[in-house]
């Protein structure tokens, strides 16, 4: 019917209506926090490209974990910083690594809390890439052999959910088959499926210490121009065993996140990386824009657009301002 038998406004009178037929909510339970850990005791150390977050030592790191889970934030993603870089990303693998130390830390004082693990390499290796260099070339192939090493380590020592997000072909099937082959069977893989060449992670370097010696990502990141190649990836990854699916960034690529939900329906995490923090951060402090405001209507985009899990350096922010509306 036209109007004035339809008057949509109707269903937005008062605030009473709108929340009664609001169609997506957006909850402290939707929430991943990224944390970054580092060798050492008492370490705190600012990154001032993302205010608010730090790299910690496992000590410091395990406040910032249980001020998460107060909150509640269900589930934190790891990142480690090692105490020594090499070729092979030694560090990532090894069974005292930052990482395994970290998980074994947070299970223990905080056994209810997801633990999800980025499994790359570009913090671990001297040269800053994702994998194994030979020559100025990334071998896909021999990549594969450390993705499966470093999962097994990191669910042996605790993790929850392992999240390869090197984009290297084959992964999600090396890691899969490597967990099922040490009786890992149970652990889920939450694939990076869809992870974009992006300008927006340029503060990630400086939080995790891992910019490229040599080169950029585009050979085996995505291409920001290309969608439907996303389908193609998410596609391949649940073929080959993949139980949840990644889109990365995530507000510059909504409708990637939408088409991926649409089309394959698993549960499907957005990474809300950190140039859209840093962005936020910076117009907020420039009195530009209404922090809280702003960035829960950016969550609750990525909700819209089909994101059941929010991995967010907002986290902990967002998680108070639900609470308190």
């Amino acid at each position: 019917m036209a109007f004035p038998q339809t008057r949509l406004r109707r269903l937005r009178a008062t605030p009473a209506l709108q929340a009664l037929f609001r169609e997506i909510r957006l909850e402290p339970g939707d929430l991943a926090l990224p944390l970054f850990v580092r060798p050492g005791k008492g370490v705190k150390r600012p990154i001032l490209s993302m205010p608010g977050h730090f790299q910690y030592s496992v000590d410091e790191l395990i406040k910032a974990a249980r001020a998460a889970s107060a909150a509640g934030i269900p589930a934190v993603i790891l990142f480690g910083i090692p105490e020594r870089k090499d070729p092979l990303a030694r560090g990532a693998y090894a069974a005292d690594g930052i990482v395994q130390r970290a998980i074994r830390a947070i299970k223990d004082a905080l056994p209810n809390l997801v633990v999800i693990t980025d499994l790359c390499f570009c913090e671990y290796t001297s040269h800053g890439h994702c994998g194994v260099v030979r020559g100025r070339k990334i071998d896909n192939d021999a990549t594969l052999t450390l993705a499966a090493k470093t999962a097994v380590s990191q669910a042996r020592a605790g993790a929850d959910i392992v999240a390869p997000s090197g984009m290297m072909d084959g992964q999600v099937a090396a890691i899969r088959g490597a967990l099922d082959g040490s009786n890992l069977k149970d652990i889920p893989i939450l694939a990076y499926a869809a992870k974009y060449a992006s300008a927006f992670y340029g503060p990630f370097r400086e939080a995790a210490e891992s910019p490229p010696r040599f080169g950029d990502r585009s050979t085996y990141q995505m291409d920001p121009a290309n969608a439907r190649e996303a389908l193609r990836e998410v596609a391949l990854d649940i073929e080959e065993g993949a139980d949840m699916v990644m889109v990365k960034p995530a507000l510059p690529y909504l409708d990637v996140l939408s088409s991926v939900k649409a089309r394959f329906g698993l549960p499907t995490a957005a990474y809300s990386v950190s140039g859209e923090f840093a962005m936020l951060k910076a117009a907020a402090a420039n009195g530009w824009i209404d922090e809280r405001a702003v960035t829960l209507e950016c969550l609750l985009a990525m909700r819209r657009a089909g994101a059941d899990i929010l991995i967010t350096y907002a986290a902990t922010d967002a998680a108070k301002w639900l609470k308190q509306s």
